[in-house]
């Protein structure tokens, strides 16, 4: 597990030069490998290449320091991230007569290309973005993993390519900050984060997941390729017997793959069922206690250690946890929210950054459940989106509209306890007579009306989703195979991978989603609707494969999710810097909001006439971001 960094450049810079500049990129991201660093250049009349990496130790721990060559020194590879078929692969380019100096999977990955060119990287089972230089074809070529579990964004100039695992050190390059991406603002105050390809910046953009960009050095240009090509969707006649076997052994393959490491290795445990799943799989497989990680809340209704302490005694692990409280975050909220580097609020990022934090004194590794309620059908807003059809085909809109406005003020909640009332509330605003009602429910901060209210015109994108939608071929999305392919792309890439990624990347720790797994996405794509939701019963099969190795009706337990009280903490302790970012001056100097309704919507949430805690969540940490990138007073 590492971090990565890479120059291209046209204009005959020196070595000294870009060597001095990577060294910056690289200080940046010292956190993602503390244990080590490396530099790559190479210099030819077209172009110099010079790549980078920090390295977390996780695999081959004496051999395995990048860059890695080639025997004939004619490829070389800077990697970030983990192959979990690497012995495998290996031994298969051991029987094509390959030979290898080292023991690790990033020489794997060189070896691979080597044989088989870029229709290798399909063969790749893990979480990745790499580089190589490939002077025999006088190009670079840049991947990046199939759910995109992994970073890389890049920018082109007239005389430099520039890449990396993480924004800062990209912008670190560059001689301005560039200008606010429109596109990437908009996504931002409708979903509170930005989905690939865009940035918060302007020409910064982030490589898809299952991509892979092909520089030619010759003409200093680029083109993009998928990785491995989505195949139409073909549902198995297979019982629910035969399928519930298959997701067992397909699941626990995918933990014992991803447990393999030189170094100690736990969960993180929610005491939700894709922790749990994960965390019995891993104890099941393990000689020796395994380490359990969990946090808690102060405020009751986000709590729910009862949970992980049942499942952790059930399975015996060395248990951890800890109790979260409001002044917890007071000195390191700054730290983790920067850390992103673009406006990012969802705010589950805190309590993973505390527990991998923690997690970090006792492990290297930890096991994760993301990745479960895309891959088997998990999440509300699943049957919510089936609602939609049978609610439109009997409400009129003009009628919806009058629910909508009376709802409105009825389910109007004043604090931050996001229960029954501010879910029907949500499900009522979503519905959607258009075709957008799946795109309005993963939309958690502000409605198409709402943001018209809050952008001025000038940043203002009517069709936010215009492009999203055409990219994934999901203008319309009706059934659950066409939300969870919405979420694959756009929420989990976007918003549930970076929280992980860079939250524990911030701790030095790396986190591995077993459910993740590309035969897991494909088993679950080819089985019937109803064996992942049953009626309102979600992640059925799941639940019902590993139903005999937990307490009877324990896997149907309702859970709360991973969030925390922030729309309390904007009314108590950053009430004041809250206050300060809708100063008049200062919201007329950006020249992005309306003010009269920021300011009114501000205000009406600090003094509890109102709920508005993920709206004026998503404000404050752009103010925040924005504050601390852009002078402007």
């Amino acid at each position: 597990m590492c971090g990565i960094n890479g120059i291209i450049n046209n204009s005959n810079k020196e070595k000294g030069f870009l060597k001095s500049e990577l060294t910056k990129m690289n200080e940046l991201i010292f956190h993602r490998g503390p244990d080590d660093d490396g530099f790559y250049f190479d210099s030819s009349e077209s172009a110099s290449v010079a790549m980078a990496m920090r390295r977390l130790s996780i695999i081959d721990l004496n051999t395995g320091n990048q860059p890695i060559y080639t025997n004939d020194k004619n490829m070389a590879i800077v990697f970030n991230g983990e192959i979990y078929n690497y012995r495998i692969l290996r031994q298969q380019l051991e029987n094509a007569g390959a030979t290898f100096k080292t023991a690790s999977d990033t020489e794997v990955i060189l070896k691979l290309y080597e044989h088989k060119g870029v229709a290798a990287f399909k063969e790749l089972d893990g979480m990745f973005a790499f580089s190589i230089h490939d002077k025999t074809k006088n190009k670079v070529i840049i991947a990046r993993d199939f759910f995109g579990e992994k970073p890389l964004y890049y920018t082109k100039t007239k005389t430099d390519f520039i890449y990396g695992s993480e924004l800062k050190s990209v912008i670190n390059y560059l001689p301005n900050k560039p200008d606010i991406c429109s596109e990437g603002l908009n996504l931002y105050f409708r979903l509170t984060y930005i989905p690939a390809p865009y940035s918060i910046y302007q020409d910064i953009l982030k490589l898809p997941p299952n991509h892979f960009i092909d520089f030619d050095l010759s003409s200093y240009n680029f083109t993009i390729h998928e990785i491995e090509k989505q195949k139409p969707i073909v549902k198995q006649n297979i019982s629910f017997n035969d399928a519930k076997k298959e997701v067992y052994n397909e699941v626990i393959k995918s933990v014992e793959s991803r447990s393999i490491a030189d170094v100690s290795l736990g969960t993180f445990l929610s005491g939700g069922v894709d922790s749990s799943v994960v965390t019995h799989c891993l104890a099941e497989i393990s000689n020796e206690k395994i380490e359990t990680f969990s946090i808690g809340f102060e405020k009751k209704s986000f709590d729910e250690t009862d949970k992980s302490q049942i499942v952790a005694k059930l399975v015996n692990s060395n248990h951890h946890e800890f109790i979260v409280k409001e002044e917890d975050f007071k000195n390191g909220i700054d730290e983790i929210l920067l850390n992103f580097d673009e406006p990012f609020a969802d705010s589950s990022a805190l309590p993973t950054y505390l527990v991998s934090k923690h997690a970090s004194n006792y492990v290297k590794v930890a096991l994760t459940g993301d990745g479960g309620d895309e891959m088997f059908g998990g999440y509300n807003k699943y049957y919510m989106g089936k609602l939609n059809n049978k609610y439109t085909s009997i409400v009129p809109k003009s009628i919806h509209n009058q629910i909508v406005k009376l709802s409105s003020q009825l389910l109007n909640t004043k604090d931050d306890n996001r229960g029954k009332r501010f879910k029907l509330n949500r499900l009522l605003k979503a519905f959607n007579y258009d075709g957008n009602q799946y795109w309005n429910i993963i939309s958690l901060a502000f409605t198409d009306e709402e943001k018209s209210k809050l952008l001025k015109t000038n940043s203002l994108i009517e069709d936010t989703f215009s492009e999203l939608k055409t990219r994934y071929k999901q203008h319309n999305p009706k059934n659950l195979t066409d939300f969870r392919m919405v979420d694959k792309n756009v929420s989990l890439e976007g918003d549930m991978l970076v929280k992980v990624d860079r939250t524990s990347m911030l701790s030095s720790l790396e986190c591995r989603a077993p459910f993740l797994n590309k035969a897991i996405w494909n088993l679950t794509n080819s089985l019937p609707e109803n064996y992942l939701l049953k009626g309102w019963n979600k992640k059925y099969i799941l639940k019902e494969a590993f139903a005999d190795k937990f307490a009877p009706g324990f896997l149907d337990k309702s859970k709360q999710g991973f969030g925390v009280p922030v729309g309390d903490w904007l009314r108590g302790s950053l009430k004041d810097e809250l206050e300060s970012y809708i100063e008049p001056k200062l919201i007329e100097s950006q020249g992005v909001f309306n003010s009269n309704f920021i300011i009114e919507l501000v205000k009406n949430h600090i003094s509890g006439k109102e709920d508005n805690s993920l709206r004026v969540w998503s404000f404050y940490v752009f103010q925040k971001w924005y504050l601390n990138t852009y002078s402007i007073l």
